[in-house]
């Protein structure tokens, strides 16, 4: 991993690392297979999981510790899209069919996020070797559970999760020295602005809720 974490090149005076690069654009491919409901997606985030656990491990603790949830819901997610995919036989297209979650839904995924940002930060604050920065890594880590949470149960609002996620995540990365990863969240921007339109529409045009009440 060590080689992974050597420079590339440099971009706007930004040094760029392997790792963040080569992580990232996994990533932004994972995010485009997730737009197009392949069951890809969930392989391709687990490498690029493992591939920025080791470009931030030591440096951005709240951001390493959102690898390994990515690495853990993309286990979770590839079980369950495989699990729960349309059937052809049954009018399906192969592919999960994308829905609106519920409101109780999606009361449980705020107060989650709300309740579950507080505890971790305030576990980070009283363990200050594992984040210099314990609010903006707890949010990030927290958010992403809930983010991969839902696109792993086919709800169209994981893709406001990212959005809120990637808020922070994007300053975070640029004042860290992560630039790569500023750079690409850009086009993860546009990427996600698509995908939520493509599975809005998809869930407003008679997709069957497949998801819909199946245990978690």
């Amino acid at each position: 991993m060590n080689g992974l974490n050597s420079e590339a090149f440099v971009l706007f005076d930004q040094h760029i690392l392997w790792s963040d690069m080569i992580g990232n654009v996994l990533g932004l491919i994972a995010l485009a297979l997730g737009w197009r409901r392949s069951l890809w997606t969930w392989p391709v985030q687990f490498l690029s999981g493992l591939i920025l656990f080791g470009a931030f491990f030591g440096h951005l603790t709240g951001s390493a510790g959102k690898q390994t949830v990515v690495m853990a819901v993309a286990l979770y997610g590839w079980w369950q899209w495989n699990r729960m995919k349309g059937r052809a036989e049954d009018g399906g297209d192969g592919q999960i069919a994308p829905r609106f979650a519920t409101w109780r839904e999606r009361g449980a995924m705020v107060a989650a996020a709300a309740v579950g940002t507080v505890a971790v930060a305030l576990l980070f604050k009283a363990y200050p070797t594992l984040s210099w920065d314990p609010w903006p890594d707890a949010y990030i880590f927290v958010g992403t559970i809930v983010a991969m949470y839902a696109q792993a149960r086919g709800m169209v609002e994981f893709w406001f999760a990212w959005l809120l996620v990637d808020l922070v995540g994007v300053p975070l990365n640029f004042a860290n020295g992560y630039a790569f990863s500023g750079f690409v969240y850009v086009i993860y921007g546009a990427l996600v602005l698509w995908g939520m339109r493509d599975w809005w529409l998809r869930s407003r045009n008679g997709a069957r809720p497949i998801l819909e009440g199946a245990p978690v």
